[in-house]
Parts: C-alpha cells; sequence; structure tokens
C-alpha cells in the first residue's frame, strides 16, 4: 500500500539503524534526503540504490504538494533526515500533515533521535520532561528563558557548539548558577562525550575547552 515512511537514521554510529529502516529504504519508490549528498553516503553503506531527491527547510512548501500528489497515485515514499528521525527540528512535520490531511497512510518507525540518550544519561528526572529543540536566536529569546526558569520538569535543548556558550550564560541568568545540567555532544561518535554539574560548572568547562559537535543540553526544572 503507497504511504509516506518516517525513517530514522543514525545520528552518528552507522550500526545504529534498524533492519526495518534499510528494507523499507530498499523498497521505497523514492528517498526524500534533506542533504542528497549526506545521505548518499549512507545509502552506499547500506546498499541502497533506490532513487533520492532533496527535501529541506528551503523547499518543503514547494515541494509538499507534489510529493503527496505521488503518493496519491500509489508510490511509497521514504523520509529522512541527515540524523536522527525526521521531523524533530529537521523537515517533515509540513508534509506529514498534508498527508494526513489528504487521507494518506503515514507510518514512522522507530530509531535513533539524540535527545533521549542524553537524557537518560544526565542523571536528572525523566519521568516526565519538556523537548524545547532551539532557543529563538533573537526574537522572543528572552521571554522563552523567563517562562522556561518557572519550568518544574526537566528541559531538553538542542544547541550548535557556537553558540552553546551564550546559552549556558543565559541558563545562568535566567535559572541561576546552581541550575543543574548536563551537556552531551558528538552521541554515538568517537569522540562522545557528556559533562554534567551545575550551569556555572559546565560553562567554565566548556569555556577551557571550546566544544565541537552537535550538542544536547539537558536542565534540571526548578525545585
Amino acid at each position: 500500500m503507497a504511504k509516506l515512511y518516517i525513517v530514522p537514521t543514525p545520528i552518528g554510529n552507522l550500526e545504529d539503524i534498524t533492519l526495518r529502516a534499510i528494507r523499507v529504504l530498499k523498497e521505497a519508490d523514492l528517498i526524500l534526503a534533506e542533504d542528497t549528498r549526506n545521505s548518499g553516503k549512507l545509502l552506499n553503506h547500506l546498499e541502497v540504490d533506490t532513487p533520492m531527491q532533496s527535501h529541506h527547510m528551503h523547499n518543503e512548501h514547494k515541494t509538499v504538494e507534489t510529493i503527496v500528489k505521488r503518493i496519491a497515485s500509489g508510490e511509497t515514499i521514504a523520509l529522512i533526515s541527515d540524523a536522527g528521525t525526521p521531523a524533530i527540528s529537521d523537515p517533515g512535520f509540513l508534509l506529514t500533515r498534508a498527508c494526513l490531511a489528504e487521507g494518506l497512510e503515514v507510518e514512522c518507525l522507530p530509531g535513533a533521535t539524540a535527545f533521549v540518550p542524553a537524557l537518560v544519561n544526565s542523571g536528572l528526572p525523566n519521568d516526565k520532561f519538556v523537548f524545547e529543540g532551539f532557543l529563538p536566536v533573537k526574537k522572543g529569546r528572552q521571554t522563552r528563558l523567563k517562562l522556561l526558569a518557572e519550568e518544574p520538569r526537566t528541559m531538553v535543548f538542542y544547541e550548535s557548539p557556537h553558540k552553546i556558550l551564550k546559552t549556558l550564560k543565559d541558563i545562568i541568568e535566567h535559572f541561576g548558577a546552581d541550575r543543574q545540567v548536563s551537556l552531551s555532544r558528538e552521541l554515538t561518535k568517537l569522540h562522545e562525550e557528556t559533562v554534567r554539574g551545575t550551569a556555572e560548572e559546565v560553562l567554565a568547562h566548556y569555556e577551557k575547552h571550546p566544544p565541537k559537535g552537535e550538542i544536547v543540553l539537558i536542565v534540571g526544572g526548578k525545585k
């Protein structure tokens, strides 16, 4: 049956992909990839030769209608992002919503998502948590931080290495220097690292050791 498959891909270690995901990628009529060059390396490694098309945040508004029509006509399409599960701070939501609006079947496979191991590794309460993704860069940032300062649940943020020091300073300013945090970077890769402590301690560490790679920041809730 024609449908849209949401297929998680490894966030680092290429072994972190399910057998089912590989089968779906091989059997699909088309693979939508955030970056075809990046995904091409993974697909070559997996010996997947399914045709691939670019689908990212800059063109998804223009391509959604065409893709929906292809699925409606009987094609099976698999959506992947550069790493992890599509639509989690990555393209995917718009296409999923459009398919469902047309009564088309959408199926999301289980698989890698960066924030789950970071959350579990943190040692902070994870029975209840909120996923915030990337904080606003400028407009609305201060308002969001003031609101989250009162959040009692553990919070999950994504951040880039060149902005993480600013974010940690903002955490200290709005949440307090003693707020417990855990910073995980390069998850599943050779130089995977998790640093835990107060926001002040973690900031001091990374001021001396500038971080590289993708970052997940876990922040304890207000007690």
